[in-house]
């Protein structure tokens, strides 16, 4: 398939469905039930790792609603102390501690009618999910300092890459609100679990930082997205979309990008996937398998191609980094590049 044919025409789709990138059997399971709660008011729970895109989930459900045209409002739980988190979240009157020098209207208030977004929720102090327990029950709180309750009408979208049941078995998470949040749990995949997606994803990112930085349009070599899909992304989609901005400023002023404008960390001692994956390491073995002695000799040449780089071309640097001998490292060379350069 042509890296132009993995673009997806997209200008049919509602505005909340083009937010998210993926034709895969999991994003299309995601898309089916963002299409039936959004409309709906329940509270939603998203899990999921660091970088599946959790943010861009949960605004994806609130345009796929009514509330959709007053823009959603976002709290980091992790961003603030203990004491500042409840003023952002409820707000406070002038003088109701020290440095509260006006009145503050919080979150709460300024999602009133709209989506409040609680990111990092896993992390919120004991004190305040108390709290926040009771806002999500009454629909109601009173600002820090006042004896006024402020009522408010807020779908409240929560997320974590925590798990909150082992949070609240070490007593660290309140099972009443554990309870309150997961009306409808949402699992994001991680991106290893979704390969096919791959493809998308970085077309979708590569136009994005062509666009920012005022670039012509660019493209993948085709050894490049062999390279793409092969790597487990353990930083999920995050990972992948910093890696092609990454890749876009090394590349200069070529049209196209190859498996060296990456700086991707191919290691045996690589960090291990999440229990019930497929991948055992950091190259995941799709269904139909993979050419064993091109995937390595891929691997093989992008790390002699680094340590080259690195060393200014100097072979005998390189291989001492790579603890071979030079005459090794020659070899390889001209082995690999017929390997590789003949597959692609």
């Amino acid at each position: 398939m042509s890296q132009t044919a993995t673009r997806q025409t997209r200008g049919d789709e509602p505005a909340w469905r083009q937010m998210l990138v993926g034709r895969s059997p999991a994003m299309e399971r995601l898309s089916e039930k963002i299409e039936l709660i959004g409309p709906k008011r329940a509270t939603i729970l998203i899990t999921g790792e660091t970088g599946t895109g959790k943010e861009v989930t949960a605004r994806s459900i609130h345009a796929a609603g009514p509330r959709g045209a007053l823009p959603l409002v976002a709290v980091n739980c992790t961003a603030l102390p203990e004491a500042l988190l409840e003023a952002e979240l409820f707000g406070h009157v002038r003088g109701a501690f020290t440095g509260a020098v006006n009145n503050r209207t919080g979150r709460f208030e300024q999602a009133h009618n709209s989506t409040l977004f609680l990111d990092e929720i896993g992390d919120m102090p004991m004190e305040t999910q108390g709290k926040l327990l009771r806002v999500l029950q009454e629909r109601e709180f009173q600002r820090i300092g006042s004896s006024a309750t402020v009522t408010v009408d807020v779908r409240i979208v929560a997320a974590t890459n925590a798990n909150l049941e082992e949070r609240i078995r070490q007593g660290k998470f309140r099972e009443d609100l554990y309870y309150r949040l997961s009306v409808v749990p949402l699992a994001l995949p991680a991106l290893r679990d979704r390969p096919e997606d791959i493809a998308l994803l970085a077309a979708h990112f590569l136009d994005r930082v062509c666009l920012q930085e005022g670039l012509e349009p660019r493209r993948f070599a085709a050894e490049t997205l062999e390279l793409l899909r092969t790597f487990s992304w353990p930083g999920n989609v995050r990972q992948l979309e910093n890696s092609i901005e990454q890749a876009v400023a090394l590349s200069g002023d070529r049209s196209a990008l190859l498996p060296t404008d990456f700086q991707l960390p191919f290691s045996l001692t690589g960090p291990v996937p999440a229990a019930g994956t497929s991948s055992g390491g950091l190259i995941p073995l799709p269904d139909d398998g993979i050419d064993f002695e091109q995937t390595v000799g891929r691997i093989e040449l992008h790390l002699l191609e680094q340590a080259l780089r690195r060393t200014g071309g100097n072979k005998t640097l390189a291989a001492e980094m790579l603890r071979l001998k030079r005459t090794t490292l020659t070899a390889k060379l001209k082995s690999l590049a017929k390997t590789v350069g003949s597959a692609a």
